[in-house]
């Protein structure tokens, strides 16, 4: 059995945020909904004194590239079915 590692990145604009308090309340909130939906490993991984931005990544491994493909697809669906947050760039990668 061969292991699959996938990963993505979204960097986000969050233009309603006035403090890092509102902005930790939605990013916490996109990270728990990925970590129970999906079952990944997620993170702000940059940006955390930036009231209106926030990088968020998330990673995984899987025994099977379809199985990796369709997480990477329904994580994506997730951050962008939030309209408190624009997707400025986004990146994903499987191994």
């Amino acid at each position: 059995m061969t292991a699959v590692y996938g990963r993505a990145r979204w960097d986000l604009r969050i233009p309603d945020c006035r403090s890092l308090k509102d902005k930790r309340r939605i990013v916490h909130g996109l990270r728990d909904r990925a970590r129970a939906r999906l079952k990944v490993s997620a993170a702000e991984t940059s940006f955390q004194d930036d009231p209106q931005r926030a990088e968020v990544s998330i990673a995984f491994v899987s025994s099977d590239a379809t199985l990796a493909r369709t997480i990477l697809d329904r994580a994506d669906a997730l951050i962008a079915s939030d309209p408190r947050v624009y997707i400025l760039e986004t990146e994903s990668e499987i191994f």
